[in-house]
């Protein structure tokens, strides 16, 4: 078959020939744009060259349009089964982990609880243990049955050398990247985290990178922020990008975003208008994350927070 080339396009015209779309002739988009039609195989090979570039820059832009338009909600993790109200964030700073459930208590629903003389998990009602062993067998017990947040779980303890395991990055990465395929979004951060400082793998940006967009697709403050900075590495040319990162994590109640902003801001690199929404909306998230108790939690503890973390870590599984 032989295909002239033709100039123009148009919603029904093969982009190569200028062919006519009709019940004969069935057009079929460029699969990776969608820019274009053709009637053929043999005129989209003909057109491959002339449409190479606006096709390259229009992935691009739908990738970008995609990076952006999803994940502004925060996770389901992010949130605490007792009082249903999102963590503030670092979550792992405002709450304690229950390794029989694989549930994350705020703070405040930890010391109401206290209060109340209530020692067992608030969600699964399993007594403490202090033993890592025992411990680490419940944790076990979910890995055996595939659960994504308990094989996650389980790599952090190979990552920090906790619960009586030797500190293991290697079997760490394996185990993350075992999570992510079931579902945890936590273990796509973690698997950015260690392409990118070369911890149990080989260091890959690129690699890196790609985890934090899966995760931050997902609603992943962290991974978010991340990205934002790792385009600021990039250059200058790239703050624009960054701050489009951070207004969605600021928006999270990501506190660390916000001060980046109000930098650019300070720089010429971010808009009045942009920091004023980076503010506004970090304030509705604080907003939405306060409760009494949360409140109470942080009356109490004062400048002795890390002494009040370390009571509360006794409800820990």
């Amino acid at each position: 078959m032989n295909c002239v080339p033709v100039k123009g396009d148009g919603d029904e015209i093969c982009a190569n020939c200028g062919k006519l779309g009709s019940d004969a002739v069935k057009l079929r988009n460029c699969n990776a744009c969608r820019l274009v039609k053709y009637c053929g195989v043999d005129c989209q090979r003909a057109h491959r060259k002339e449409h190479k570039k606006a096709c390259k820059q229009r992935v691009a832009e739908l990738k970008d349009e995609q990076l952006y338009s999803q994940g502004h909600e925060r996770l389901e993790g992010d949130f605490c089964p007792i009082c249903t109200l999102p963590i503030p964030l670092p979550t792992e700073s405002h709450s304690s982990f229950m390794a029989c459930c694989m549930k994350q208590i705020c703070n405040g629903c930890g010391m109401a609880a206290q209060k109340r003389g209530m020692r067992d998990c608030l969600f699964c009602r399993t007594p403490p243990t202090d033993n890592s062993s025992d411990a680490l067998a419940r944790i076990q017990k979910r890995v055996a049955k595939k659960d994504p947040q308990a094989i996650y779980f389980l790599a952090q303890q190979y990552c920090f050398g906790k619960k009586g395991l030797q500190k293991d990055m290697r079997k760490a990465v394996e185990l993350f990247t075992e999570a992510a395929e079931l579902g945890s979004v936590d273990a796509l951060f973690s698997l950015g985290n260690a392409y990118h400082q070369g911890h149990g793998v080989q260091q890959d940006n690129a690699k890196a990178v790609e985890f934090y967009k899966k995760a931050a697709m997902h609603g992943h403050a962290d991974s978010r922020f991340n990205l934002g900075y790792i385009e600021v590495k990039k250059g200058i040319g790239n703050h624009d990008r960054a701050v489009r990162h951070w207004l969605i994590s600021a928006k999270m109640g990501d506190e660390r975003s916000l001060e980046m902003i109000k930098k650019a801001f300070k720089a010429g690199l971010a808009t009045k208008e942009q920091y004023a929404e980076a503010l506004k909306g970090y304030q509705d998230a604080v907003e939405e994350m306060k409760s009494h108790d949360r409140d109470e939690f942080k009356a109490l503890v004062g400048g002795n927070l890390h002494e009040a973390l370390e009571g509360l870590s006794e409800l820990e599984r």
